[in-house]
């Protein structure tokens, strides 16, 4: 089955994609970019670089700046790609609002929803990516127990054993799926080539104690 996958850039979305693609044909990678930081349906830092997840993936990709109503405009881009794919993948794990919303728009299309990480642990899913060979970085923080430097830290096993503590103190989602952290994938199994971030920079509010990377030299390598 011919299939698009919405993706952030994040950890679970290029997840789902993955355990999607086992069993269908990733068409399309569609990249929705708000204006606003606090979108409650599409991620915000890196999300530009989800051209280069395309790259080296070699699949197709639409990104799309939106501001006002984002469902509006993302549907619009299904109603484009409507006749080239029969269903849509989604790296929800637990958020019901998102789950509903992509299933409302996959209903009017007369598309399968798909998401292969729903309902699962979100605990088991982060463990699991780590060690499906995902090169994850934090990109953004916005939570109490998260500082400045976990901004472009790598999260791996180690790191997220921290996390796991830091999540047992304070009440955050382990698995950042309610905005508390945002990741970027530099690699995984469906990429041909890697991306390497060269230079980055932080971007820190210490009124609401939060922030973001913004990557300033960014390429693709070989493996």
């Amino acid at each position: 089955m011919k299939v698009a996958a919405l993706v952030s850039g994040g950890k679970d979305s290029l997840y789902a994609t993955y355990l999607a693609s086992k069993e269908n044909e990733i068409e399309y990678l569609i990249t929705v970019s708000p204006e606003s930081e606090e979108s409650w349906m599409f991620h915000f830092p890196c999300v530009e670089l989800t051209k280069l997840q395309a790259k080296a993936m070699g699949v197709k990709h639409i990104f799309r700046k939106v501001g006002g109503n984002e469902l509006v405009e993302f549907k619009k881009i299904i109603e484009g790609i409507k006749n080239e794919i029969e269903g849509l993948v989604s790296g929800v794990i637990q958020s019901n609002y998102q789950k509903k919303m992509i299933e409302e728009i996959c209903k009017s299309f007369d598309l399968k929803g798909i998401h292969p990480l729903w309902n699962r642990k979100q605990e088991e899913v982060v463990k699991e990516e780590i060690e499906n060979g995902f090169e994850i970085i934090i990109t953004g923080v916005s939570v109490e127990g998260l500082d400045e430097s976990w901004l472009g830290k790598k999260l791996d096993l180690k790191n997220f054993e921290k996390l796991k503590e830091i999540s047992r103190k304070y009440g955050i989602n382990v698995a950042g799926e309610g905005g508390e952290f945002e990741t970027f994938v530099l690699d995984c199994p469906l990429f041909k080539k890697k991306i390497e971030i060269l230079e980055f920079k932080k971007f820190w509010d210490k009124r609401t104690r939060s922030g973001y990377l913004i990557a300033k030299d960014v390429r693709l390598i070989s493996k």
